[in-house]
């Protein structure tokens, strides 16, 4: 783990990134920002997922996406729905991957995205995040068998990582920095990172450490793989929407400080982090100290503005 000094930095470059972004002048009609404005023209709010990032958002056995981040989003359109006045939006479900979510929501594809996508100043840049939700870090998924420990046992051999991800940058910076030689091969998403690694066209797969978790729970593969290593990264998670809209930064904050002030966050973290989850695995993760100071956070500010 990193030190005490470093988490904190952390979290404060996150708290800065996952702030209302009030630069910019809403528009639209009816006074309404561009986002918002189209949501009430539609009645639709557009949540973009993915497949297999168990459990922030996942497939079902009937292929429903479902997940703790999916949960979030869901309130979120609870509260644009207060915002726009239509208690009754529907969802249109669109499938995104690590590669092309960004994209999708700069192309207007997706009014939020609720996946496990990380928080950080470069992506900051280009789109907006709602508060904090989750607390990540780079590790490594090998089979039980290897006597892989570290990133540098892996000297001369190959890992996949998921495009378009920071654990994909985080691997290269290493590779670079320790000349270790590696074979880093890329594959389209998680479920084909994973898949790489079962069939040992990889000798260890590299992204966060939650998600590796999630995927061997998923497919019940404990007595197969093992999470090893240090943190090579540090990732804080927000839900990921257009940038440059302070009146739906705003609509988010506020969805956030009310599930705070509910005390709702630690429940819903429960149900998907420690409960058993509807398509039967448990995960087993209890929440970090971190992320339980971020959620009091939360319900101490939504106090403060009663």
């Amino acid at each position: 783990m990193r030190p005490l000094t470093a988490i904190s930095s952390g979290l404060l470059l996150a708290a800065c990134l996952l702030a209302t972004d009030a630069s910019a002048q809403t528009g639209g009609s009816e006074g309404l920002s561009p986002t918002l404005s189209a949501i009430k023209t539609t009645h639709t709010v557009r949540l973009g997922y993915r497949e297999s990032s168990p459990p922030f958002s996942f497939l079902d056995q009937a292929n429903r996406p479902i997940g703790y981040s999916l949960e979030l989003c869901e309130a979120i359109v609870e509260e644009i729905g207060v915002e726009v006045d239509d208690p009754n939006l529907k969802i249109d479900y669109v499938k995104v991957t690590s590669d092309d979510r960004i994209d999708a929501v700069l192309q207007n594809k997706i009014d939020l995205e609720c996946g496990s996508t990380t928080a950080n100043s470069e992506r900051g840049k280009r789109v907006a995040f709602s508060p904090l939700m989750f607390v990540a870090g780079t590790k490594l998924m090998v089979p039980k068998s290897s006597s892989v420990q570290s990133l540098t046992d892996l000297r001369g051999k190959t890992i996949v990582v998921t495009k378009g991800t920071t654990n994909e940058q985080a691997i290269q910076a290493a590779d670079k920095k320790s000349s270790l030689g590696l074979n880093i091969v890329v594959g389209p998403d998680h479920e084909q990172s994973y898949q790489m690694l079962v069939d040992g066209k990889a000798d260890a797969f590299a992204t966060d450490d939650i998600l590796l978790s999630g995927l061997i729970v998923r497919h019940k593969a404990q007595d197969k793989f093992r999470v090893a290593g240090d943190y090579l990264s540090y990732d804080p998670y927000g839900i990921m929407f257009r940038k440059g809209e302070p009146q739906l930064s705003a609509v988010v904050d506020r969805t956030f400080r009310k599930l705070g002030s509910n005390h709702d966050l630690v429940p819903l973290y429960n149900k998907w982090f420690i409960a058993r989850m509807p398509t039967g695995e448990k995960m087993n993760v209890p929440i970090s100290l971190q992320l339980e100071e971020a959620f009091k956070a939360m319900d101490d500010s939504a106090s403060a503005n009663n």
